[in-house]
């Protein structure tokens, strides 16, 4: 009965590291994942019944059970449960340690671990829980993003803790009669600083790609900030250019004006004008940091033939800084062109709507397909998850500064796929962040009243 509980414990673990450790997702066909089920309780069965847990066998259901259970590359797959094999059975030897240590220095005489395993096998969960919630889901950073040196590191330092503390544990259990229980003490806080280890080289990882994010975040608006700089810089160069040749242009002007040449001067004024309408602001928004950042984006989709539009003013400054609005209406902006030129007819639509004490931006753009995703959680569809996605949480971030909300859809409106995003920023949003978070208003199902 034992083997089929270890293959049971097992199989919840695997299940649990790659699901949420590694963000991989369930085959959809049911087929498979019963398959899956099927194939680690049989195994279960033959070791019970056989008396055995051959490590050929241990090797083989896990491998074909992750393989069937979970949606991935077949060489990924079988090299991620190969490694989870080894991996697990350190933390699971390290759990067993433990509690032998506790019970043979309180005096047990017997060394038989059978029944010893299922408290092993949760403490060990207790470790991987432990792991998820303080480390994995607090910095929003999983084991998929954690760089090949520092996997490689976790197994080695795991394999080479296992090598001391199964020597260490074979004497300690031949010769336990001559030690007291400080020794077990001691030997019980050591397999429990081996775990921490694990926590530490962890952790350093996780600060390593902390800082490669905020590295990518940094040079990421700094390009934004840099975009936006030169077509500024063609914007003044033209008017210069313009004003240089004004004199030249009142000249012509007064001459034909002399001549009596009515329609030509209007003409000459007409054309005037045109080429003074390329460099002036074409969408006034209220906010004048705002201006620049829409404006810019007007340019961009002019040039890739994207409909873009801007609905609403707002009646005066939004209460963000600077740096903040590039950030928000930057990201927003830029993943709504990449998502929208990909499509057949590409539009993007901004809606600024004031309420009393809320601005309500809403971004709409066309997609090729509806996006299948929980409403109001925001992630990237490209498949390079390491180096995009960080902009969609700077958008999250910046709005949760401000007190703010956000709220995503995907959605077929008039027979077309459409992703929006709408934001509410409260107006006294300068005050930064001292709403608690389960006292804000969302306010969305109010967004449209009186309009």
């Amino acid at each position: 009965m034992i083997y089929i509980i270890d293959n049971i414990a097992n199989y919840f673990l695997y299940l649990f590291i790659i699901h949420y450790g590694f963000r991989i997702s369930p085959r959809k066909n049911r087929l498979f994942i019963g398959a899956s089920v099927w194939i680690m309780l049989s195994v279960g069965v033959i070791n019970a019944y056989f008396d055995t847990n051959s490590p050929i066998v241990y090797i083989v259901w896990s491998v074909f059970s992750i393989c069937l259970f979970f949606e991935d590359s077949l060489g990924h797959l079988l090299i991620l449960s190969a490694a989870l094999m080894y991996f697990t059975g350190i933390v699971d030897t390290f759990s067993v340690m433990l509690i032998q240590i506790v019970l043979i220095g309180g005096g047990v005489g017997s060394t038989d671990i059978t029944w010893w395993m299922e408290p092993a096998y949760l403490l060990s969960f207790l470790v991987y829980l432990l792991i998820y919630l303080c480390l994995f889901q607090k910095n929003d950073v999983y084991l998929c993003d954690i760089k090949l040196k520092y996997k490689f590191a976790l197994l080695i330092q795991g394999g080479i803790f296992q090598l001391f503390y199964d020597f260490v544990f074979v004497f300690f259990e031949e010769n336990h009669a001559r030690y007291g229980l400080d020794a077990y003490v001691v030997f019980s806080i050591s397999i429990v600083g081996a775990i921490y280890s694990i926590f530490l080289t962890l952790g350093l990882a996780i600060r390593n790609i902390l800082s490669d994010r905020q590295n990518r975040e940094l040079q990421s608006f700094m390009h934004m900030q840099k975009q936006q700089y030169d077509y500024q810089l063609q914007q003044s160069a033209a008017v210069r250019r313009f004003k240089h040749d004004l004199v030249n242009h009142i000249g012509v002007l007064r001459e034909l004006a002399n001549q009596k040449r009515t329609e030509e001067v209007k003409e000459y004024i007409d054309t005037i004008w045109h080429i003074q309408d390329e460099f002036d602001l074409k969408i006034h928004t209220g906010d004048s940091s705002l201006d620049v950042i829409v404006n810019y984006y007007l340019y961009l989709a002019a040039k890739e033939n994207i409909d873009f539009a801007v609905s609403g003013k707002l009646t005066g400054k939004m209460g963000l800084e600077m740096f903040d609005i590039t950030i928000l209406m930057g990201n927003i902006l830029q993943n709504s062109m990449e998502a929208a030129v990909q499509t057949v007819t590409p539009e993007i639509q901004v809606e600024l709507i004031e309420h009393k004490k809320e601005i309500f931006i809403v971004v709409s753009n066309s997609v090729v397909e509806k996006i299948n995703q929980p409403k109001g959680f925001l992630m990237t569809s490209k498949a390079d998850t390491a180096n995009h996605g960080f902009g969609l949480q700077n958008i999250a971030a910046t709005v949760e500064k401000y007190s703010g909300e956000y709220y995503t859809e995907s959605i077929v409106e008039n027979g077309k796929a459409v992703f929006r995003i709408s934001i509410a920023i409260p107006k006294d949003g300068v005050q930064k962040n001292t709403i608690p978070k389960d006292k804000r208003r969302t306010g969305y199902e109010n967004m449209y009243c009186g309009r």
